[in-house]
């Protein structure tokens, strides 16, 4: 009973508006940010680099290079201060975590692309 009240209660927080993405996609998060008494959408757009974990509790972690500088950052995937998440490209990649690509840079770093 306990168990079936925990499922009943993380289901009514899922997102079943987000589309399908996985690690080597590169997506544009548009994330929702309050200053103040305002709120502005903030868009950070890189490659998905990991996901991890189910439900309620998923994140992904997506990579950029801003300035020459990588730049990290994890985002649960059911937040509501995430207004949306569009897949740019789809990659191709052989594993779910693509946690070697912080060691390449240049033309190594790059990832196919699937039509």
């Amino acid at each position: 009973m306990n168990n079936n009240l925990v499922k009943e209660i993380t289901a009514s927080q899922l997102r079943n508006d987000l589309p399908e993405f996985t690690s080597g996609d590169e997506v544009k998060v548009s994330v929702r940010i309050v200053e103040g008494n305002k709120t502005r959408i903030q868009n950070f757009q890189g490659v998905v680099i990991s996901r991890r974990g189910g439900g309620v509790s998923a994140t992904f972690t997506v990579r950029k290079m801003s300035g020459g500088i990588g730049v990290e950052r994890t985002f649960p995937v059911h937040s509501p201060s995430i207004a949306s998440i569009q897949v740019i490209r789809k990659g191709k990649v052989r594993r779910n975590k693509i946690t070697y690509i912080r060691k390449l840079s240049g033309k190594s770093a790059r990832i196919k692309e699937i039509l």
